[in-house]
């Protein structure tokens, strides 16, 4: 039973999917006008079926050729307004489909990271493919049946009087009780047809965490048990939709038999009414015609509220990610960010992923330009989030972080991004060509500046002998790629933007020591004039930087040259000597 607050929401919610339709609105007058059209002529149709009864019955024979050819040209007439209906109505249907869609990814690519952090990615496929299906059945034809159906029992309403004000009294006797009936109907589904939505999305979320994480599933050998959790929640879907199926036998059937009961008495009565002379055979067989032609629409009308019914819950779950606030985004005022040196300020920093537990704690630190910076600290100490805040993936609680005097919150996103290029440890491509996973921030980037940067990235000898060179297309997520050549790509992929600020986010993890001295030949060179920040656990990947900042616990514990932090800071000692002297007898050793 839905709530006294649900019901205006999901008033709101219908009116705001109808509006999706209001670009359409000449082909929906259209389309409407057809849809009646073809309903009229059936009126008609069904009014000479009655006349030729009359001519039966009258021994009226030569009437019967135009009768029966009056009957054949409005059949024709109607099956060209149905079909022509249905073309602008599927038409109109994939249109809002893309609107929608397109909508609803425009939101999505807009959003924060914050929001990703707290959805998941099947959740959000599952509005985009399942709910925007349901919500484009119904714009594009539920609502044009409505339409239809509304004129149908409208204009039969309205024969049945003038052929019999008795019988039709019969007939809409029956209204209330089907009124009553539907609405009734329509608050006990919604939420429960809201339910099974959000079960359906369940499974996608399992679906595709078992798909990308599959090489994690057979290590672990889980299949079992994966398959387990799947059909849990398939099952939760079953049983959801067993209790919305259990509803809908029970309530359409109803519906359906109600205007039965209308017409049993319409035979008795009007059968009578034949017998005592009242009523001529040919209205007594016009108004069974028609009545049948209001049967269907009434029949069809729990169908009807029931398609909407879903519509509506699957455009709450869409209007959740349009209506999701962007908390990163360009400010009214925001300006192009002028050019630069490369200069990083965090001024009295706090931020937290929750506001009640930060971490970062009032950072103060000052990077200057050109300069290459390694950050330094225990797991959690916050390295990565002070990373994250210079391009503006995530906003500060507190304070400011500024690159050339400028606050980021200031300069718009394009911008602040095109001048940054950022580095993950763990790098994403996409299943397209090399040369355009390289030229992602750069379109627009010739061939030659493509190569340079493969070559600063030490990517172009091994991209060469691939089977078509920088045109190759790699497979999803760059999974034909070794996590070097990986690693590589992404490398090329940031400095072909040529940055004045670099994130390299323990991005040599994935190589081998011979591979990272090649690479870090190459950013030797790409770092030489931009600022560089490098979170890293090699001491060969930190010997590429002049300065090392030591953070603690969220806040900045130190900073200065190897030799000094190994002498004055406890922490950095304390790293040193349990983890990265490891890693140089190791690569020693190689």
């Amino acid at each position: 039973m839905t709530t006294t607050a649900e019901t205006p929401q999901y008033r709101t919610t219908f009116m705001r999917l109808v509006a999706f339709l209001r670009p359409y609105k000449l082909s929906m007058l259209v389309s409407v006008v057809l849809a009646i059209g073809s309903q009229a002529a059936t009126l008609v149709a069904t009014f000479l079926t009655g006349s030729v009864a009359a001519a039966l019955v009258n021994h009226e024979r030569h009437r019967l050729p135009w009768l029966v050819g009056a009957v054949l040209a409005l059949g024709v007439a109607r099956a060209v307004m149905m079909a022509g209906r249905r073309l602008i109505a599927g038409k109109q249907a994939l249109a809002v489909e893309m609107d929608m869609r397109q909508a609803i990814y425009a939101k999505l690519v807009r959003l924060s990271f914050g929001f990703y952090d707290r959805h998941q990615t099947g959740q959000l496929m599952s509005r985009a493919t399942v709910d925007l299906q349901g919500v484009r059945f119904f714009l594009g034809y539920g609502l044009i049946f409505f339409f239809q159906h509304i004129f149908t029992i409208l204009g039969v309403g309205i024969v049945v009087f003038l052929i019999s004000w008795k019988l039709g009294l019969i007939a809409i006797a029956i209204g209330p009780i089907l009124v009553a009936v539907s609405y009734r109907y329509s608050h006990v589904s919604h939420p429960l047809l809201r339910e099974v939505q959000q079960k359906m999305a369940d499974v996608a979320t399992v679906a595709e965490e078992n798909i990308v994480g599959v090489h994690v599933v057979k290590s672990f050998a889980q299949e079992a048990s994966e398959q387990a959790k799947f059909e849990r929640r398939s099952e939760e879907v079953f049983e959801q939709s067993v209790r919305a199926n259990r509803q809908r036998a029970f309530y359409v059937p109803v519906l359906s038999f109600l205007p039965l009961l209308a017409q049993a008495a319409i035979l008795l009565v009007g059968g009578r009414m034949v017998v005592h002379g009242s009523l001529s055979v040919a209205n007594f067989v016009r108004f069974n015609l028609y009545l049948a032609m209001l049967v269907m629409p009434m029949r069809q009308l729990g169908m009807w509220i029931g398609q909407a019914q879903r519509a509506t819950a699957s455009g709450e779950r869409i209007f959740q990610v349009i209506d999701e606030p962007e908390e990163i985004g360009d400010r009214p005022d925001a300006q192009e960010l002028p050019a630069g040196g490369g200069r990083v300020t965090f001024s009295g920093v706090t931020f937290g992923y929750d506001p009640d537990r930060p971490v970062l704690r009032n950072v103060d630190l000052e990077l200057a330009p050109g300069k290459v910076v390694a950050l330094i600290g225990h797991t959690g100490s916050g390295k990565t989030t002070l990373a994250s805040l210079v391009p503006r993936f995530y906003d500060v609680q507190r304070g400011r972080v500024e690159i050339d005097g400028h606050d980021v919150r200031g300069v718009t996103l394009s911008s602040l991004r095109s001048e940054i290029g950022v580095i993950a440890q763990d790098p994403f491509l996409f299943s397209a060509s090399v040369r355009e996973n390289i030229a992602f921030g750069r379109p627009g980037a010739t061939d030659a500046e493509v190569e340079q940067a493969a070559r600063l990235a030490q990517a172009h000898e091994f991209i060469a002998q691939l089977p078509e060179g920088y045109e190759t297309v790699i497979g999803e997520r760059g999974i034909t790629l070794s996590g070097g050549q990986r690693q590589r790509v992404a490398i090329a992929r940031a400095l072909v933007v040529d940055p004045r600020i670099l994130i390299l986010d323990d991005a040599t993890a994935s190589v081998d020591a011979s591979t990272e001295a090649k690479i870090r030949d190459g950013l030797r060179e790409a770092m030489h004039g931009r600022t560089t920040i490098i979170i890293a656990h090699r001491l060969s990947t930190i010997a590429l930087a002049d300065e090392i900042v030591v953070l603690a616990g969220g806040e900045l514990a130190a900073r200065g040259t190897h030799d000094d932090l190994v002498e004055t800071n406890d922490v950095y000692r304390e790293i040193h000597e349990h983890g990265l002297i490891e890693g140089l007898l190791t690569e020693e050793a190689v």
